[in-house]
């Protein structure tokens, strides 16, 4: 999915009083934390991770690496901070702007 400045804008907005509740340390991404990311988006959506200073992996590469595998969007990767959004079409928490 693609987002307009003004979505991202948005989300970022959203993204602001979230805690990271996932945060990837020195192993990087492994199945199981895929998987668990993927069920957090799917029930909230928008969600921030946090990555440690002990992972030798860019925050960027991260991010793009876990987007794929959970068919999501990164709205920004500020720091050591990862937003991820991904739309639930059954539920649809987030109302994005046109």
């Amino acid at each position: 999915m693609q987002l307009t400045s003004k979505q991202r804008a948005f989300l970022m907005g959203q993204a602001n009083a979230l805690n990271p509740i996932f945060q990837i340390g020195k192993e990087s991404i492994s199945p199981e934390m895929v998987d668990g990311i993927a069920q957090a988006l799917e029930k909230r959506e928008l969600i921030k991770i946090g990555v440690l200073k002990n992972c030798e992996d860019a925050p960027e590469e991260i991010a793009q690496i876990i987007a794929e595998r959970t068919h999501s969007t990164v709205v920004k990767v500020i720091g050591k901070k990862i937003i991820l959004y991904k739309c639930n079409p059954k539920k649809n928490k987030i109302e994005l702007p046109k």
